[in-house]
């Protein structure tokens, strides 16, 4: 038998019911879903120093469990010594089993332990139905060697949905466990 994630099984089992019956949906295909999960994080002291750059791509590949891409910059900019076409940044975009995997990882494990954490801020909705996140430090998550750290840095993460509006995309994040503040 195939391995299914838990929160798969758990979108269809529970979530697609409970949003079903609380906006009055008539088929469960209208159900908005999780589609994909991208992480992003800009190391703009890599224009200095490549390590920098190597050690983000490692720690994206440790924290995702998939490759992350180098992304480049595409204007010069004198002011930062920039040039176009330099790597300043690497991303990853989750998908199906990993991207599931992931986020129960988010919100089980790396979420909780954040200094004095009152919940995720509500604000970052788009108002097509997608949130970003912004997390200040990569050491939250397990997969993370407090040791071999050289420098801590944030990452985005933006979960992309098929809802229509911010309120079922914030209903449907709820649902997968994600702790919102009051």
């Amino acid at each position: 038998m195939a391995y299914t994630p838990r929160l798969k099984t758990k979108y269809k089992e529970e979530i697609t019911p409970n949003l079903q019956k609380k906006f009055g949906y008539k088929s469960p295909m209208q159900v908005p879903k999780l589609t994909k999960i991208a992480v992003n994080q800009g190391v703009g002291a890599a224009v200095a120093d490549k390590k920098i750059l190597e050690a983000a791509l490692s720690e994206m590949k440790l924290i995702t469990g998939q490759k992350p891409i180098a992304t480049v910059s595409k204007k010069d900019i004198s002011n930062f010594k920039l040039r176009s076409g330099v790597p300043i940044g690497a991303k990853v975009t989750l998908r199906d089993n990993m991207m599931y995997e992931f986020l129960d990882r988010l919100v089980s494990v790396a979420l909780p332990r954040i200094r004095d954490f009152k919940g995720i801020n509500d604000k970052g909705f788009d108002g097509r139905g997608n949130y970003t996140l912004g997390i200040t430090e990569q050491i939250i998550f397990p997969e993370i060697d407090i040791d071999k750290i050289g420098k801590v840095t944030g990452m985005d993460i933006t979960f992309v949905t098929t809802a229509s509006n911010d309120e079922e995309a914030m209903e449907l994040l709820k649902e997968f466990g994600l702790p919102f503040k009051k």
